[in-house]
């Protein structure tokens, strides 16, 4: 991974602004759920992400949307959506040890930055199964309403790193 002090540049202007205030805290409810052990509302589309901080070394939690879920190995690929300066992603790339909750299901995960190619193969796959958020995010992105959903699944994920958390298998025994 990309150390916190090198991370690339956006290469399009695509950029969310930062919630602040009120926005902020309607952004953070949803670890409320998941602290209330309610997490299962929120489905498989999202995630509770559980991270060390890179200077202080302390617990913190964010939700993110899923893109993408891989049944075979257990693995979930998500976007920053604030791009390289989400302070989520700038902890992963410190420490990629983490924690996952998804729904009710916990399990300890390594956090690994996925390339652009395989960002927009996920995201073309998120494009299918949820077109309506996706024809959100595609207007979002390019600024108008677009049908062209080549034009934002290559914009986006030029624009916003993504991230695959692979469980770390604990049933394995040493022999």
């Amino acid at each position: 991974m990309t150390s916190p002090d090198h991370l690339p540049q956006s290469r399009t202007p695509f950029r969310l602004p930062y919630p602040k205030g009120f926005l902020r805290l309607i952004m953070r409810f949803p670890i409320l759920l998941y602290r209330l052990h309610l997490g299962w509302l929120l489905g498989k589309r999202f995630l509770l992400l559980e991270h060390r901080g890179r200077r202080s070394g302390k617990l913190k939690h964010a939700v993110i949307e899923v893109v993408d879920h891989n049944a075979n190995d257990g693995s979930y690929v998500v976007a920053a959506a604030w791009g390289v300066q989400s302070d989520w992603f700038k902890n992963i790339l410190t420490t990629p040890g983490v924690h996952v909750t998804v729904s009710t299901n916990r399990f300890p995960a390594t956090a690994e930055r996925i390339p652009e190619h395989e960002a927009a193969r996920h995201l073309h796959a998120y494009s299918v199964r949820h077109p309506f958020a996706f024809t959100q995010l595609g207007s979002l992105l390019i600024g108008q309403s677009t049908r062209d959903t080549d034009e934002v699944v290559q914009a986006f994920a030029a624009s916003i790193p993504f991230v695959k958390f692979s469980p770390i298998r604990t049933d394995v025994q040493d022999q």
